[in-house]
């Protein structure tokens, strides 16, 4: 489906950047609301894609659209014939996937060229500029709040988060796409005379290399103030993996790449990380001790949960249900969440209900990597390596916490998803258009 207007996109753009804002859009009041505008763009999509003659039908293919179908008649399955725990958790958590579902549906269908895909992705990277920008301020600033309303983690950065966790989370997958940007606006060639070569630097200084240089700079700032053990291991990791496997899959990879990461890990974690206190992040990970852990304890009796009801799950949403009827006195808190996402999906939906779930996610990584492997337009290849450098990130850090429990996070992730079949639609686009300018100019 390629959308004429620009109006729409820049509508879903604004949504996007506004769902981390009201506290990630973590309580019902917030989530509802950007479901319902979600809903009304999805309506008004679909209402000029049938009816318009400035929309036609393309872009999202059959294939996802039964993943989902399928994957969202498993997950209503215990809320139609009122098996869940829980059904009107049920039935609120499965209006908020089907607008998780529509947010993957709206990227692949208004996002109809480069320069649609370059605002999508750079408005993201100013968004979570701003929450690393944001929280950072508040953090340095010794004010312990949040919009005037005081902060439940004082003297970390959170953004407009909750938790520090999941604004580290949000910061993850934003400094994979600004890492994507910075990739995609690299000089592929040498400079051939010294006039070239001064002309790159001022260039350099001047231009979008720079800002987006210092946006990357400024997330990881706040990244390291929030203090997240899980959410800075699994950023550092991520972007490892993906730069080897970046500088791999890149063939022919041009000297630009390997600076670009070995800056990111002199000035980034050396240098920054020196002056903003990486070494409490060190400490914590330090003292983490599986002895006075309750999450091991919580991930064994979420076992329990799956090994119970190990087909369909106790219902979407449930899990706070759910626990309670297993926990024992090594677990004093209250556990809302599983504080592992791993945990909590196959507990909730069952086995039935993660295949589908488990074929998006791979099928989005393996899509990612093609694009790196095959595809020769540096903009597309950097934004598959944007892709899995999240992916990698968010499928790390679910292991401790539940960031895709949350809207803002869970929409921003299906972005990501998204991102690696956007790009093979534009260059088919491309190729398409260049085989059409061959038979007429034949």
């Amino acid at each position: 489906m390629v959308i004429q207007s620009r109006y729409l996109l820049y509508v879903f753009i604004a949504i996007l950047v506004f769902l981390p804002l009201p506290f990630g859009s973590n309580r019902p009041m917030y989530w509802w609301t950007s479901q319902l505008a979600l809903h009304l763009l999805t309506a008004v999509v679909l209402v000029m894609g049938f009816l318009s003659n400035r929309v036609r039908l393309q872009a999202i293919s059959s294939w996802h659209l039964g993943l989902f179908g399928v994957f969202l008649a498993i997950a209503g399955w215990p809320w139609l014939l009122d098996t869940s725990l829980d059904r009107h958790a049920t039935g609120s958590q499965w209006l908020k996937t089907v607008s998780l579902f529509e947010v993957f549906f709206l990227a692949m269908v208004l996002v109809v060229s480069r320069q649609d895909l370059k605002k999508l992705v750079t408005a993201l990277v100013l968004a979570g500029t701003f929450q690393a920008v944001y929280g950072s301020l508040m953090t340095i600033t010794g004010t312990d709040y949040i919009w005037n309303q005081p902060k439940t983690s004082g003297g970390v950065a959170t953004g407009t988060f909750i938790n520090r966790n999941h604004f580290a989370g949000y910061l993850e997958m934003c400094l994979a796409l600004g890492l994507g940007l910075l990739i995609a606006n690299l000089e592929d060639n040498r400079a051939v005379s010294w006039r070239q070569f001064f002309r790159r630097i001022v260039a350099t200084l001047l231009g979008e290399k720079a800002r987006t240089r210092v946006y990357l700079a400024l997330m990881v700032i706040g990244l390291i103030l929030s203090q997240s053990r899980m959410g800075n291991t699994a950023f550092f990791a991520s972007m490892s993996i993906s730069g080897l496997l970046g500088l791999f899959l890149f063939r022919n990879a041009s000297r630009s790449v390997i600076i670009l990461f070995a800056s990111l890990l002199v000035i980034d974690i050396f240098l920054m990380g020196t002056f903003f206190g990486i070494d409490k992040v060190q400490q914590r990970l330090q003292g983490t001790s599986l002895d006075t852990e309750e999450r091991p304890v919580v991930n064994d009796l979420s076992l329990k949960i799956i090994e119970a009801q190990p087909l369909l799950g106790t219902g979407l949403g449930t899990y706070y249900t759910a626990f309670p009827q297993y926990r024992d006195e090594k677990v004093s808190s209250l556990y809302l969440h599983a504080h592992n996402d791993l945990m909590e999906f196959p507990s909730e939906l069952g086995l039935l209900g993660m295949l589908p779930l488990i074929l998006l996610v791979l099928s989005s990584f393996i899509a990612a990597i093609r694009l790196q492997v095959k595809n020769r337009s540096r903009l597309l290849r950097a934004m598959g390596f944007a892709s899995s450098m999240g992916i990698i990130a968010i499928m790390l850090h679910s292991l401790t916490d539940f960031n895709l429990q949350v809207f803002a996070n869970a929409a921003t992730f299906m972005v990501l998803l998204a991102l690696p079949f956007i790009c093979f639609n534009l260059a088919e686009q491309n190729r398409l258009a260049a085989g059409g300018r061959g038979v007429r100019g034949g």
